[in-house]
This record gives structure tokens, sequence and C-alpha cells, in this order.
């Protein structure tokens, strides 16, 4: 079952058969009924909500009086909700508190899954069984899932590694070279690493599929929206004008995460430049100086 809340979406894809919107030339599976009607999803085993983090809560609200109690809430949104500082299966809980709260996070994009090339993610969920049986009920011989049960470390690595791709996707428009490429994102890494570590997160989930695996991908290139917006802006053009269309993740993301960042007492200079950058407080040039001249350190600092 594929539900869709923009009106007309579900009548569309049914009648050509594929999401023309948000995944062109890929036909939808036989089998699967698509519909605009979220009673319809009351019986379901385990629900994905492939929505924004900032639609997360609206949407899990009006799914916590429609399903059974311990149905797993399966949030595949990378982010951390602005104003509350809620990573997302924490945002889940509190809008469907009978609901089992899981997530799906990992490196991999829509393009690739649809057209059955390799991919492996990790699902987690803080009942080792729960995500051991989603690992089972959604892989496939081309789409691999590692289960866990470290929720916050998955969540954490999802969230960071977006912010972290702007500041790569930058670098890429200013046509700093590879050599500036990687040293981003070793040092973007290392901000995540410690961002997680000051949360909770254990150091093998970020170093895994939805840590490093994901901040290596989301970098890679313009497939990735954060990237995109990124080379964008390194390239000179200004940021998309409101209501212009959806912008990327770690738009929204960043200054959540860096006021997280400053609270927990941890350094995030990259990301922090990223976030000066969106809110317009300084320019690229500003940041890029300010990142070049901060004070020599050890590697492992």
């Amino acid at each position: 079952m594929l539900w869709t809340v923009i009106p007309g979406h579900a009548e569309d894809m049914a009648r050509t058969g594929e999401n023309k919107m948000f995944l062109p030339g890929v036909p939808i599976a036989p089998g699967v009924e698509v519909t605009g009607d979220l009673t319809v999803l009351a019986q379901a085993s385990a629900i994905l909500m492939v929505v924004p983090t900032g639609a997360l809560r609206e949407v899990a609200g009006k799914l916590a009086g429609l399903i059974r109690p311990g149905t797993p809430l399966v949030a595949c949104a990378k982010g951390i909700e602005p104003k509350t500082d809620r990573f997302v299966t924490e945002v889940i809980a509190a809008a469907a508190p009978a609901a089992t709260p899981a997530i799906l996070s990992g490196p991999s994009f829509a393009a690739d899954v649809a057209a059955g090339l390799p991919t492996a993610v990790t699902i987690a969920s803080a009942d080792e069984s729960v995500a051991a049986w989603l690992a089972g009920a959604i892989g496939s011989a081309s789409f691999r899932l590692y289960h866990s049960t470290d929720v916050r470390g998955v969540e954490i690595g999802g969230a960071a590694k977006n912010v972290l791709a702007i500041a790569v996707g930058i670098a890429h428009g200013r046509k700093f070279g590879a050599s500036a490429a990687a040293a981003l994102i070793t040092r973007g890494f290392a901000e995540l690493r410690r961002f997680g570590l000051a949360h909770g997160a254990r150091p093998e989930t970020l170093a895994g599929l939805s840590g490093l695996g994901d901040l290596v991908l989301t970098c890679s290139g313009p497939q990735s929206r954060n990237f995109s917006l990124g080379f964008k802006l390194g390239s000179g053009e200004p940021l998309p004008a409101p209501g212009s269309g959806p912008l990327a993740e770690g738009f929204f993301t960043a200054p959540v995460l860096v006021e997280m960042a400053a609270k927990a007492g941890v350094e995030m200079p990259i990301a922090g430049a990223v976030e000066a950058v969106l809110a317009g407080r300084i320019g690229i040039d500003e940041a890029i100086t300010g990142l070049l001249t901060r004070p020599q350190k050890a590697e492992a600092a």
C-alpha cells in the first residue's frame, strides 16, 4: 500500500503506473495499491514514513488513532525537528505513543534502490526483535538491511551528514578540488562523531552505514540535494526563494544541529560555518577564511 497526502497524486499514480512527481520512469510494482485515504493503513503490520522531518509529527499524529498498539512506525526522514530539538523517533513517540518507533537510514539514493542496484542500509529500533523483523520484512536480494538498537546513533548520522554535505558541495562549486573535499569529509566526520558520542551514540554506528557511509554518499555528487544546494551556493547562486520548491533537509537541520552542539559543548566549526552562510550572517569567502585560520591542533582533537 502506498499513501500520499498530495491532492490528485494517488489518482495520477494509479492511472500512469508510476510516481512521476518523485520517481519518474520507475514503474510501481504490481500489486501495490495507491491511495490518498490514510485509514486503509489501519491494519498494516508496519508503516514506512517517507515524509520530511517537518511533516513527521503531523502524519504520526494522524496515524495514532488508526493503527494497532505496537505497530512499528519507521521514520525515513534524516533530520532533527526544529524548535523542539527532538530526533525523529522522539517525534513519533510523542505524536503516536502506542506505536513502536524505528528508523531506516543509510547510504541510499531512491533511484538506485528502485533500479534494483545493490544497496545496504541500517534499520534501528530500541526493541531488537522489532528491528530484526523489519530487516527481514523490508530487505531483498539487492536491498540489504543491518539491524541495530542504537537508534540515536542512526538518527544522528542521517541528520548531521546533510549539513556537512552542503559544505562539500560549496567546495566543489568553488572548484577547490578533490583534496579540499576529502579534508571536509574527514573533518566533518570528526564533528559528526563528537556530536554523536556526546548524545549517547555508539562509535561503531557512527563509523557504519548510517554514519560514515551515508556521509560519503551524500558528499559524492549532484544526486544529493544537500550537495547540490551547496554546489549552487559555491557557484555563486543565491539561496532559493521561499516557496520556490522544497529545500534540502540540511537547510533546516543546520541551525538545530549547531544549537544542540553548543548546548552539549561540542565543537562543530564546519557545521557552524554552513549554518552561518545559510542564515546570511557571513559570506562563503568569510566562512572559508574562518575555517582555514582556526588555531592549529592535533588531528585527534
